[in-house]
């Protein structure tokens, strides 16, 4: 996996943090400076931290460990549902239900009946009910596939969550935190950076800076699921 330079980060606007009366002052450790009024992120630490979260994620995917992405908010959907879904990830990009992790079971019966209309909806099962009747089951299969498609072959907890945005994902944090889930996270500097296990400074807002952080991270990822299938087949010469 290639590390984004320095400038990379910066063109970016990796470094762009929120007005420093926003700021969280557990924050303080990663903030280079203040100008005028906004705090400015050190990319030398935002380096660091993504280094050590690629580590972390491509160790997790050699040993076959499930991770969550999550990015609800409008500018990081596409890019989070892009990159989990390149690499084989379950991910959660319409928003986040209270319960999803700490009462999957509920979640998952949720998901099923999702799975049913839509078989329904496509092995000729409905032929015989009206169009209107149709219609109801096609929006409502729609709206449970817009909620858990992302998640629908988790069979069970992730072992990890890769958040964009801890303050506007608080309530996957905190399911994750009372599980003990592993989290890792971009934090802006309005957020505190100890409720995550690997938190990596960076803007949140921005979807340049968001997508240039979860490319790297979704590579960490596809190199460690290349080396776990790589020992798959070394381990299957070998018998």
């Amino acid at each position: 996996m290639q590390t984004p330079t320095y400038k990379d980060l910066l063109d970016a606007g990796c470094h762009f943090g929120h007005l420093k009366r926003k700021w969280n002052p557990k924050m303080r450790p990663y903030i280079f400076v203040e100008r005028k009024g906004i705090h400015v992120i050190d990319l030398n630490r935002t380096l660091e931290c993504m280094e050590k979260a690629g580590n972390a994620l491509r160790q997790m995917a050699k040993s076959g460990k499930k991770i969550l992405f999550v990015g609800t908010k409008k500018q990081a959907r596409k890019i989070v549902e892009d990159a989990a879904k390149s690499v084989g990830m379950p991910f959660v990009t319409d928003r986040w239900l209270g319960g999803m992790m700490t009462n999957f079971t509920t979640i998952r019966k949720s998901v099923k009946k999702m799975q049913t209309i839509e078989r329904m909806l496509s092995d000729g099962t409905l032929e015989n009910i009206t169009k209107k009747e149709k219609l109801v089951l096609t929006r409502k299969h729609e709206k449970l596939n817009r909620m858990f498609g992302g998640i629908a072959q988790l069979k069970n907890q992730p072992n990890a969550l890769l958040i964009v945005d801890i303050s506007h994902e608080h309530l996957a944090v905190a399911e994750a935190q009372s599980l003990g889930i592993k989290t890792l996270a971009i934090v802006d500097t309005n957020s505190d950076p100890t409720k995550v296990d690997f938190a990596v400074p960076a803007n949140d807002d921005a979807s340049k800076a968001i997508s240039v952080i979860i490319n790297y991270l979704t590579s960490a990822i596809k190199e460690g699921l290349e080396e776990r299938n790589n020992s798959k087949e070394e381990s299957q010469e070998t018998e």
